[in-house]
C-alpha cells in the first residue's frame, strides 16, 4: 500500500485548512516522561529560584548531516551566517519558502568539519534532505525520529538533559568537580563524567543560567543518576511534560509557526514527497482566529524575531524575499500578552483558578478598531500569578502598556463567517516585550 503523502490529504479534504482545522485540539506535550513529578506549579518555580532538571530526550527528531556537500546544502537553504559557524557551536536554523515565509526553524550543531545535526520539530529536516536528495547534493542523511514515532521502538542515540536556574552552575560543579570551562552562548565544549565523554551546550529555555549536556544514551541513566544524587541538597526538581511546554511563553520562542509550504504550485512536488502522516499533515489548527485561507497562517522569520539571524553575505533559497521583507513595516511584532488575572478566572475557571492552562491555538486579539494579532502559544505562569501569550501583532498596537482583547473559543470552521460574532468571551490583556523574561531580554545572549 502507498503512503499517503501531504498533497494527497490536502486533495482529499478539499484545502489544506480543511486538512488541518480541529476546533478543540489537545495540546502537544512531551512524550515518554512524566507529566508532572512534585507539580507543575513548583515545578515552574524551580528554574525561577532553584535548580531544574528538563529530560529533552525522547521529543526532538534528530537528523544527522555529514558529507563534502553538507554546509552547502544548509547554507543554501538556510538564511543564517555559515561564514561564522564554528565546530561546537549550535544555531537556530532558519530555513524560508522562496516567498519568504518560515518552514520551521531547528537547533543546528556543527559536530565536525562536514557534520552537522539539526534537531527538533522535523520540518526543517524534511525541508532539507528534499532539496538535498533533489539536487543531488553529495551528503547523506541518519535519522531518529522521536521517541513517539521510531519505528519499533527502541531508545534514542542521544540523551539530552538541561540543568538550568540560579543553582544550576552550583549543581553542576558538584557533578563536576567544579565548573564547566567558560562557554559562549549555544556554544559546547566537551564534558567527562566518571570516564563517560559527552558535552555541555550553554544553553537555558526561559532565560536562566544553564547548560544542556548531550550524549550517547548508553551513559544516559548514570549521568541522569549523577544529577539526581548531587541535586538532592539543592532541592533539585525534576520538570514534566506540562510545565516543560511553557518556558517558551517567557523565554520569547514561538514553537509552532505554520511550515509555508501549502500552498505554492512550485512545492506541489513537495508536498507529494512529505507523508500525510508528519508534522505537516497532523500538526492541528484551532482557536478564535479562523481563516480559509492558509497563507493568513504564514509568518516571516522576522516576525518570530529571526532578523539578527539573517544574513544577506550568501545567495540562499528565499533571499530576495527576505530582503523586500526586511523594510516592510507592516510586519506584525512578536509580544507577550499579560492576561487580567480576573478575567482568567472568570472565563478559563468559571470563577476559580483554571489551574494549567496551555493552547497552541490561534486566538483573535483585538482592539476597538478589530482584528489587531493573533496568539501563538498561551500558557499559566505559575511565578507570574496569570497567564502569557506568545502573539503577533499589528506594530500600531505594539507598544508595551497597550491594552487589548482576546477573543477565547473555538472557532467551527468553513461555513461560518470568520469576523462572526459567535459569543466567545473576552479576556483583556495588556503588552509587555517579548522575551517576557527581562534575563532573557537583556543579559542572555550578551556573551554569544
Amino acid at each position: 500500500m502507498t503512503t499517503p503523502s501531504l498533497q494527497d490529504g490536502i486533495d482529499k479534504a478539499g484545502s489544506p485548512i480543511d486538512l488541518l482545522w480541529r476546533p478543540g485540539a489537545e495540546p502537544w506535550t512531551p512524550e515518554v516522561v512524566d507529566r508532572e513529578y512534585v507539580g507543575w506549579r513548583q515545578e515552574q518555580r524551580a528554574w525561577h529560584e532553584g535548580v531544574a532538571l528538563l529530560n529533552l530526550s525522547h521529543h526532538m527528531f534528530d537528523m544527522w548531516i555529514e558529507g563534502p556537500d553538507a554546509t552547502r546544502v544548509l547554507a543554501e537553504y538556510g538564511a543564517n551566517n555559515f561564514e561564522k559557524f564554528a565546530i561546537g557551536q549550535a544555531k537556530q536554523y532558519v530555513p524560508v519558502t522562496r516567498h519568504g515565509h518560515i518552514v520551521t526553524d531547528g537547533i543546528l550543531s556543527r559536530e565536525a568539519e562536514n557534520t552537522y545535526v539539526l534537531s527538533g520539530v522535523p520540518a526543517s529536516q524534511h525541508w532539507v534532505r528534499y532539496h538535498a536528495e533533489k539536487a543531488g547534493y553529495d551528503v547523506g542523511f541518519t535519522t531518529d525520529p522521536s521517541s513517539a514515532f521510531r519505528p519499533g521502538g527502541g531508545d534514542p542515540k542521544l540523551f539530552r538533559y538541561q540543568i538550568q536556574g540560579p543553582l544550576a552552575l552550583d549543581l553542576i560543579g558538584k557533578v563536576f568537580g567544579g565548573p564547566v570551562p567558560e562557554t559562549k552562548f549555544f556554544h559546547s565544549t566537551p564534558v567527562t563524567l566518571d570516564g563517560r565523554s559527552f558535552k555541555a551546550l550553554r544553553h537555558g529555555m526561559a532565560g536562566q543560567a544553564g547548560y544542556e549536556f548531550i550524549g550517547p544514551w548508553e551513559h544516559a541513566a548514570h549521568v541522569h543518576e549523577a544529577f539526581l544524587k548531587a541535586g538532592e541538597p539543592l532541592g533539585l526538581v525534576q520538570v514534566g511534560a506540562l510545565a516543560y511546554t511553557t518556558p517558551s511563553v517567557e523565554s520569547g520562542w514561538i514553537p509552532s509557526p505554520v511550515p509555508g509550504v501549502y500552498s505554492d504550485p512550485e512545492l506541489a512536488e513537495y508536498r507529494a514527497w512529505l507523508p500525510l502522516f508528519g508534522i505537516e499533515g497532523k500538526r492541528p489548527l484551532s482557536g478564535s482566529y479562523f481563516s480559509e485561507d492558509i497563507e493568513d497562517y504564514y509568518v516571516s522569520p522576522y516576525e518570530l524575531g529571526y532578523g539578527k539571524m539573517i544574513h544577506f553575505g550568501h545567495d540562499f533559497h528565499g533571499r530576495d524575499a527576505l530582503l523586500a521583507a526586511h523594510a516592510d513595516d507592516s510586519l506584525r511584532k512578536k509580544i507577550t500578552l499579560v492576561f487580567d488575572p480576573d478575567d482568567v478566572r472568570r472565563v478559563l475557571g468559571g470563577g476559580e483558578d483554571p489551574g494549567f492552562v496551555l493552547s497552541y491555538a490561534r486566538h483573535r486579539v483585538e482592539t476597538s478598531a478589530g482584528l489587531a494579532g493573533v496568539t501563538m502559544q498561551t500558557a499559566a505562569i505559575d511565578p507570574v500569578g496569570t497567564v502569557l501569550a506568545q502573539t503577533l501583532l499589528d506594530p500600531a498596537h505594539a507598544t508595551p502598556g497597550t491594552e487589548v482583547t482576546v477573543v477565547w473559543g473555538e472557532h467551527p470552521g468553513r461555513g461560518t463567517d470568520p469576523e462572526a460574532d459567535l459569543g466567545f468571551p473576552r479576556i483583556r490583556a495588556t503588552v509587555r516585550p517579548s522575551p517576557f523574561d527581562r534575563h532573557a531580554r537583556t543579559d542572555y545572549r550578551r556573551n554569544a
